[in-house]
């Protein structure tokens, strides 16, 4: 476990999945991180080299079927610690023979979480190391502890959007595809109230957000749980139904639509990265 600390936070992270385990605010004492407890056995996944559910778990690249499980690998391997300090650690996931079995391309994917100011900065870099253009998703999972306290109600919280705007998430089927839906999402006043019902039909998903912060706050006090996510052009917000924990989802592409099987190459959102070049992008999370 690695441990990075400030006077405001003290952040640890595991080398599975390169994953962030906790966040702990120094100032009122609350672990902001979902403990990976029954219901949900994560605290904050990192996703890649997919988004979502690709059909029958088969990813299609320039006509050869790879074994692929929904959101990818990064989240079960076994991250390398290339350095780390104080205030910041950068990990590593480079490509191997088992990843060339699941997605056959050559890269080193890598996460940097450091601590500047009142915020922790999570960075995501995607290096081509092919001799090819390689085509990938990625984006983060965070649980968040709602409610913050005891003795409160899961009730209580909201998530605030930067902008007042109209919401529209696309519909899951079973099988975790889009299945060609829209659903408007009620707010008020740019606020979206957590009921235990609101993920009954699975993540809210939205594709055209013109938000790129948002905010879990509860009607009780003013303690706060910012996300701020300016080079993502998607969100997912989901819950497992009954648990108290609440997912902020910063996404660079997503599932495959329903009964369309298509190359990553034509997968809608897909990242595209070409021979010798580098991909990074960065979300916060703050108080």
């Amino acid at each position: 476990m690695t441990i990075i600390e400030n006077d405001l936070f003290k952040v640890a992270i595991r080398n599975q999945g390169g994953e962030l385990t906790s966040f702990f605010n120094k100032k009122t004492g609350v672990e902001h991180l979902w403990q990976a407890e029954g219901a949900w056995p994560w605290y904050a996944p990192n996703l890649f080299p997919i988004v979502g559910q690709v059909i029958n778990n088969e990813l299609l690249v320039d006509g050869n079927t790879y074994e692929l499980p929904r959101h990818g690998f990064a989240r079960t391997s076994e991250f390398l610690l290339i350095k780390s300090d104080d205030q910041s650690a950068w990990f590593s996931l480079p490509y191997c023979d088992k990843t060339l079995a699941k997605y056959p391309y050559k890269f080193d994917f890598q996460i940097h979480y450091d601590l500047i100011d009142d915020a922790l900065r999570v960075t995501y870099k995607v290096i081509n190391l092919d001799r090819k253009t390689i085509y990938f998703s990625v984006g983060g999972h965070p649980a968040f502890n709602v409610p913050f306290n005891k003795g409160e109600k899961h009730e209580d919280y909201y998530i605030a959007f930067e902008i007042d705007e109209k919401l529209v998430t696309h519909l899951l089927s079973p099988d975790g595809t889009f299945n060609g839906e829209t659903e408007p999402v009620a707010t008020d006043k740019g606020k979206l109230f957590l009921t235990r019902d609101l993920f009954a039909k699975d993540a809210l998903v939205f594709k055209n957000l013109k938000s790129r912060v948002v905010t879990i706050g509860s009607t009780q006090h003013d303690q706060t749980i910012t996300v701020e996510f300016p080079h993502f052009n998607y969100l997912g917000l989901w819950n497992k139904p009954g648990a108290d924990f609440v997912c902020i989802e910063p996404w660079l592409g997503y599932a495959d639509n329903t009964g369309q099987h298509v190359d990553i190459s034509q997968k809608e959102a897909i990242q595209k990265l070409g021979v010798g070049h580098v991909f990074e992008a960065a979300f916060f999370i703050s108080m």
